[in-house]
């Protein structure tokens, strides 16, 4: 299982950043997605989720509104769509299945 992140960067508050989550090494429209994020000195926390065939969403309170979790599975790719971005938002976001975790991409929203 390979779960690699990409398209996180520096964006200004109020900014907009789409995150990627590229899979391989299982059947990916079998399976559930999530993203979770970590910033400096706490602990890792559920942002979103997807069903397997991208019926059902659920996110965390605090991206409700502002973030879209999606995915392509032609295309064995989860995304998570992060508009009105917050200082707060500032953390590495990791895509999940299960057990397995991506490296992480960092997202910083700063002035």
């Amino acid at each position: 299982v390979q779960l690699v992140e990409s398209g996180g960067g520096l964006v200004q508050p109020g900014g907009s950043l789409r995150l990627s989550c590229a899979a391989s090494g299982f059947t990916f429209s079998g399976y559930g997605m999530s993203w979770f994020r970590q910033a400096p000195g706490k602990e890792r926390e559920f942002v979103a989720t997807i069903t397997n065939r991208g019926i059902n969403t659920n996110y965390a309170d605090a991206v409700k509104g502002r973030f879209t979790i999606s995915r392509d599975n032609a295309m064995n790719t989860v995304y998570l769509q992060m508009n009105n971005l917050k200082p707060e938002d500032t953390a590495v976001y990791y895509c999940n299945r299960g057990i397995n975790w991506g490296q992480g991409t960092q997202v910083t929203v700063s002035s």
